[in-house]
């Protein structure tokens, strides 16, 4: 083909139009808003999961302390007696490997003892850091 110069161009061009990029771009959109709430919602439930397992692991902690000390530290001492001596005649610890962890939601783990449930009370109010809630805002907690 020729212009109107009467120079040849090539009709044979490499490459994608505007609309096969918006097609792909609303594809790629539908995709999206069909997917992304069911991965949220796991992603929801992997912290509670992580959450309810933390929880197991503090508590086999404080039940090692409550061996070796005789009862589980107050609401006083609280979890940091896992950690550090309280000077509690027969603490033999450190009784976590690591420092203490914050739960999934970055708060800090609630602690009584003695507790309404039990011996100890131990529990995360969940994303929303408040008492009750559903989903990821649900408390997880020992005695459940």
């Amino acid at each position: 083909m020729k212009d109107t110069e009467g120079k040849k161009y090539h009709t044979n061009r490499k490459g994608f139009t505007l609309i096969e990029l918006l097609v792909v771009m609303a594809i790629l959109a539908i995709l999206a808003a069909l997917v992304g709430p069911k991965l949220f919602t796991k992603v929801g439930k992997g912290k509670q999961s992580a959450a309810k397992t933390q929880i197991e692991l503090l508590g086999q902690a404080l039940d090692s302390y409550r061996l070796d000390t005789g009862h589980y530290p107050s609401t006083s001492e609280g979890l940091n007696a896992l950690v550090t001596d309280p000077g509690v005649q027969g603490w033999d610890g450190p009784y976590l490997k690591k420092a203490l962890p914050n739960d999934p939601w970055k708060k800090p783990y609630q602690y009584q003892s003695p507790g309404t449930h039990g011996d100890y009370d131990l529990f995360s109010y969940g994303a929303d850091g408040a008492p009750g809630g559903e989903g990821e805002n649900r408390d997880v907690a020992s005695w459940e």
